[in-house]
């Protein structure tokens, strides 16, 4: 298996994120939303992009990791964290994960069967640096709290109903404390 190269994002790296994003979504949220949903997040892509790259421009940072493919290096993961917002600063942690996709095709560890990381976790790390920090999961996506919580991520109690196009679901806070 080729190992991926993980490196800050840069502005150009944006609309292949914001691509890898929608198809992430697809892959994890099919049975949560239905057609329709993606496609108004697809129609939403170019503003999505322009928000994107103006908060890199205002110095946010977020994390790639590709592969060298065909055409070029491919993005196949991103990664990225953000100050804890202040309406969570109860969970006592200064870190919000904000995002976190990997298409389920490239998760898989670097030496199977030798208890290496996937490339999901890979990016986790190289964004967390083992330290603490809370994320916010959709309570219905059992696959995303169970990889959160082999990362030692446990839910603190707080829930939130979504609205919205995300109406009818729910994330619960999970944080972590190394």
């Amino acid at each position: 298996m080729t190992t991926a190269r993980i490196r800050k994002a840069t502005r150009d790296d944006i609309p292949a994120a914001q691509e890898l994003k929608l198809a992430c979504w697809r892959e994890v949220y099919a049975d949560l939303r239905d057609e329709e949903f993606f496609r108004r997040a697809e129609a939403r892509l170019d503003e999505d992009i322009a928000w994107w790259q103006r908060g890199v421009d205002a110095g946010a940072e977020f994390h790639v990791a590709e592969l060298e493919g065909t055409f070029g290096p491919q993005i196949i993961g991103i990664a990225g964290a953000t100050p804890t917002l202040p309406e969570d600063a109860d969970a006592g942690v200064g870190i919000e994960m904000g995002m976190l996709y990997v298409l389920r095709k490239h998760d898989a560890p670097a030496a199977p069967g030798a208890g290496a990381p996937g490339l999901r976790a890979l990016l986790l790390e190289t964004v967390l640096q083992g330290r603490e920090a809370l994320v916010w999961v959709i309570e219905q996506d059992q696959s995303t709290l169970d990889f959160y919580r082999d990362h030692g991520f446990t839910p603190d109690g707080a829930r939130e109903s979504l609205d919205g196009e995300w109406a009818g679901l729910s994330e619960i806070r999970l944080v972590r404390r190394p």
